[in-house]
């Protein structure tokens, strides 16, 4: 982007004008989306930090009133609203499953479609701790999701589960 200012130029109203090939939008409209996007890698960190504290409560908050979780095991079936998630990684992943175990998030691509929407793509990786006590990676995979903004947050709409990787 090139930014024209000269003499006598109301730098107040600055123009701007875009590479070709590349959408114009104003200063404000690309600070809004470094906002959003980084709002969204926060939601995208937060989902693997509060799943290893095991704070089911907070961890089903990061998902839209009907917000679904599908997930990537063989046999699995989504969960719909907070409610169930909740109850779901409550129930199948207690405090005793895999202690000191944590999630490495990574390779985010986050995509803004319109003011409420987005999709982001991930990769994840299960660390959890060996026979000799020492971190090994258990399972890996990625994540496809589908985000809204609710009530001026930003939260999962859809989030799929993809395991490429499981240690035998």
């Amino acid at each position: 982007m090139v930014l024209l200012v000269g003499i006598g130029c109301d730098c107040t109203q600055a123009q701007e004008t875009a590479p070709p090939g590349k959408s114009h939008l104003s200063v404000e409209q690309r600070l809004r989306n470094i906002e959003d996007k980084e709002e969204i890698r926060e939601l995208l960190i937060a989902y693997g930090h509060d799943f290893d504290k095991r704070d089911f409560t907070a961890y089903s908050k990061l998902f839209a009133s009907d917000g679904v979780w599908v997930g990537g095991a063989d046999g699995s079936h989504p969960y719909a609203g907070p409610t169930a998630i909740r109850e779901f990684v409550t129930k199948t992943y207690p405090p005793s499953s895999y202690p000191g175990s944590f999630h490495i998030m990574s390779s985010m691509s986050i995509q803004l479609l319109r003011e409420n929407t987005a999709t982001a793509w991930s990769r994840w990786t299960y660390v959890v701790l060996g026979p000799d006590g020492k971190p090994t990676p258990f399972s890996a995979g990625h994540y496809e999701d589908t985000l809204v903004r609710a009530g001026g947050v930003w939260k999962f709409q859809r989030r799929q589960v993809f395991a490429e990787a499981k240690q035998p």
